[in-house]
């Protein structure tokens, strides 16, 4: 089967992780939103499940803050930056096609405060700088 390049969006409005390939956005008063990039499920695969860690549970930068089960296997999602877990998205778990097609809006996985936000913001890079790691892996990646 001949490879299909990534074509997707990274919206400007957002911090990308591409260790993980995961976004934080800021969403006011001390708290966050974070997600999987579209790039990262194009990598993982069509995701069909979603797990969040439980209401309260304090994560590290890198650690697991859930899984996602793809066709052929079960991953970790790794934190991008270190938090404590406000919500999880009970709607994403429910139905998590969410993920696949709305990854920066409704398919967003964790709702966090933010532990370690002032250190461990500038390991994140902006939507330009993402987009160019993306295409050092995926040379004919387009985005919309």
């Amino acid at each position: 089967m001949a490879h299909t390049p990534f074509s997707g969006t990274i919206p400007d409005d957002r911090l990308y992780c591409p260790r993980h390939d995961m976004w934080v956005q800021e969403i006011g008063e001390g708290e966050v939103l974070i997600g999987a990039t579209s790039f990262g499920i194009f990598l993982a695969g069509e995701i069909i499940a979603f797990t969040s860690k439980p209401k309260g549970a304090e994560v590290d930068i890198g650690r697991g803050m859930g899984t996602v089960e793809c066709r052929k296997t079960v991953l970790a999602v790794h934190a991008p930056i270190s938090f404590v877990l406000l919500e999880g998205n009970d709607e994403a778990e429910e139905r998590p096609k969410l993920v696949n097609i709305e990854p920066y809006g409704k398919g967003w996985m964790a709702r966090a405060r933010p532990t370690r936000w002032a250190e461990e913001k500038t390991q994140l890079v902006d939507a330009a700088a993402y987009r160019q790691h993306i295409l050092k892996i995926e040379p004919e990646a387009s985005f919309g």
